[in-house]
């Protein structure tokens, strides 16, 4: 009998998690909150219209180098996903003359650092133009981005310049890349790297995803998915940041969450230490999880859906407070559309987002820095965040 009530349990679950990913043609956003949604995008286009470099056409432009084109990849990205702007914008243009002028011979997109997180932005941004010059750049920037991903015939490439061994799928980089002096893959590389393949229009039949599933469910804290011992009798479901924390830890496996450790209660009803999901990381996995083509009811996709019903909020990036804030909302704005789903348990989040922005955002239409962290003190990033997590939600 206890079987049968678990089996009936179990398919509950699950087909309550495939119906909210039909959910938002049931409910769409109403007219009210979309013509709300849709002036805070207009005063964060004009905002980021103003700061846009006159001279060479970027955003967040140094003469003196070196320059991050993600910045601009991120900005054209949401002002691409508007309706009402297409390529031929001059605003727009300039800013695709300006991505183009850091394409390397190697098909990267970058001016001397972070070749990974530079290409794959700015890849996702050439994916929505589609002009003649975008679309002679996208080939081989896919090309590149496959050349930095570790598998057991590929080593991390310019990424990984002090390890030069390919690895085997038991390897904790399997599947990964990653960037910078750490030497090892981290899942919000990969998530933009996915983003990428996604938005050029990558089957996922592509070798490249298949091992991309490896590393994703080796950082998500879920005991029947993940292999690595630092998830044994987890059952958060959501994601941390990498399996390890630099090269010098390969051999203990440690696992790294940038939100520290949590206590939780293990199947036998004792207490547990294990690293923390937190949000970002989170919306980042599940987003990455559904460009991966999985079914719905894939124990990673469920697994990764209650963790998201359980932790819902727009006050803080969960785990991390407003460390990474605006990061957190962009991905939940795609995670979520791309999922399909108008609500998380009895949350609009697309009504919530839109509020949630309306009120951070200051009279120039930039949003109020929440923390300093990872870049987001700097007002055309953080915008370009959050202009891109609006467009997910109201069109």
């Amino acid at each position: 009998m206890n079987m049968i009530t678990n089996m009936l349990t179990k398919a509950i679950c699950v087909s309550s998690i495939v119906l909210a990913g039909f959910s938002a043609y049931a409910e769409p956003i109403d007219a009210s909150t979309k013509e709300r949604g849709r002036a805070v995008v207009d005063r964060a286009i004009e905002y980021l219209n103003t700061q846009q470099d006159p001279n060479s056409g970027g955003w967040g432009h140094n003469p003196d180098g070196p320059n991050f084109p993600a910045i601009t990849g991120l900005v054209i990205n949401g002002m691409l996903l508007d309706p009402r702007i297409d390529p031929s914008n001059p605003v727009v243009d300039r800013g695709l003359e300006y991505i183009l002028s850091f394409a390397q011979i190697d098909g990267s997109i970058h001016d001397g650092m972070l070749p990974t997180y530079n290409t794959a932005i700015c890849i996702s941004a050439l994916s929505q133009a589609r002009t003649h010059r975008a679309d002679s750049a996208l080939a081989s920037g896919i090309a590149f981005l496959k050349t930095v991903q570790y598998h057991n015939r590929n080593t991390g490439g310019i990424e990984a310049p002090d390890f030069n061994e390919p690895v085997a799928e038991d390897h904790p980089y399997y599947g990964g890349v990653g960037y910078g002096k750490h030497g090892r893959p981290d899942l919000s590389n990969l998530s933009f790297f996915l983003q990428a393949m996604h938005d050029a229009g990558v089957s996922t039949e592509d070798p490249a995803y298949k091992r991309a599933l490896v590393f994703l469910s080796r950082v998500q804290m879920n005991d029947e998915t993940n292999d690595m011992h630092y998830a044994d009798a987890s059952n958060q479901g959501g994601f941390i940041y990498a399996t390890v924390p630099n090269a010098e830890s390969i051999d203990s496996i440690p696992g790294q969450s940038q939100a520290g450790d949590m206590v939780e209660t293990s199947p036998d009803g004792g207490s547990i230490t294990r690293l923390r999901s937190y949000g970002s990381m989170t919306y980042s996995g599940f987003k990455s999880l559904i460009y991966a083509d999985l079914s719905p009811d894939d124990p990673r996709i469920t697994a990764a859906w209650r963790w998201i019903e359980s932790n819902y909020s727009l006050e803080e990036n969960p785990g991390m407070g407003d460390q990474g804030y605006y990061y957190f909302l962009c991905a939940m704005g795609r995670a979520l559309d791309s999922w399909g789903a108008d609500r998380v348990g009895e949350h609009d989040w697309r009504a919530d987002l839109v509020d949630t922005l309306e009120e951070l955002q200051r009279e120039d239409g930039s949003f109020a820095i929440k923390h300093e962290r990872w870049m987001e003190d700097n007002a055309t990033l953080i915008t370009a965040y959050a202009l891109i997590a609006l467009q997910h939600a109201i069109n």
